[in-house]
């Protein structure tokens, strides 16, 4: 019996047909699942990451407004459709960055999804790439603001706690996992020259590797971004996150950290447009 099916019978799941994630057999994480709650333990770990970002990026940026519409008009902005829409990607780039967006509503929601997987990668946690990203997403009177921040976020210790190496480097033999994908994309607010959307997203974040304490985990959260329409491109004011809409668990095995490394090394992310 793995240690998923456990959990389901001692937790009161087997009666109520709620699903379960179910942990490879052959311990690939050197033990850290099968220790009791130390699974709970790098969760907690990872929230308390999450939390630490939030919280630099509020105090970047302190003083915004949100640009809601004055008459009341957006409200109960309307639905978009579920279904993939809109125009083909942007073909230029900024330090890797899809940049030049269209002024328009659908450009402004493509903007956001794509700034979403820049400030959730792994580059974040180097210092040169961290700066880089900024400049590419963020509007440019903020720029010194979100590094300033950052910088006193992404702090030696806040970098063990990820696994990484005080300097933000990964331990050798081991793989470094942060990615963000953005599921959808909901425009909120829309006045000209700036705009607010929300994006929907699943992050997957830890260490790949035969005795990493902090296997690589899912989450789900959704990105609130406030942008303005700036040097022909739309561009980050303010940026703010929770925690959310997260679906039941499915009934999948964790696969292996050779599996994860592997994955993560021959699988490209996208290019995302509404």
């Amino acid at each position: 019996m793995s240690l998923g099916d456990e959990h389901g019978t001692s937790g009161g799941y087997a009666d109520t047909g709620q699903t379960r994630t179910r942990l490879p057999d052959g311990d690939p994480y050197g033990g850290a699942s099968r220790r009791g709650r130390s699974s709970s333990r790098s969760l907690v770990t990872v929230v308390g990451v999450v939390v630490l970002l939030i919280a630099a990026i509020a105090f970047a940026n302190r003083g915004g407004s949100g640009g809601s519409s004055a008459d009341g008009s957006n409200d109960k902005p309307a639905t978009s459709a579920t279904a993939a829409t809109g125009d083909s990607p942007v073909r230029s780039k900024t330090a890797g960055i899809p940049t030049g967006f269209p002024h328009t509503q659908q450009g402004a929601q493509s903007a956001a999804a794509n700034y979403a997987v820049a400030l959730g990668s792994a580059e974040m946690f180097n210092k040169a790439k961290r700066d880089a990203i900024l400049r590419a997403v963020i509007t440019p009177s903020r720029v010194s603001g979100f590094e300033t921040s950052l910088d006193q976020a992404y702090t030696p210790g806040f970098n063990k706690n990820v696994g990484l190496n005080e300097d933000g480097s990964t331990p050798q033999g081991y793989t470094f996992v942060s990615r963000t994908s953005p599921i959808g994309t909901r425009l909120t607010d829309s006045s000209g020259d700036a705009a607010t959307v929300e994006v929907w997203c699943s992050g997957l974040l830890g260490l790949a590797g035969d005795k990493s304490t902090n296997p690589v985990t899912n989450s789900w959260f959704t990105i609130t971004m406030h942008l303005e329409w700036t040097a022909e491109d739309w561009k980050i004011v303010e940026h703010s996150q929770k925690e959310g809409p997260a679906p039941v668990p499915g009934d999948d095995k964790a696969s292996s950290s050779d599996e994860i490394s592997k994955a993560v090394e021959e699988y490209g992310g996208f290019t995302y447009a509404r």
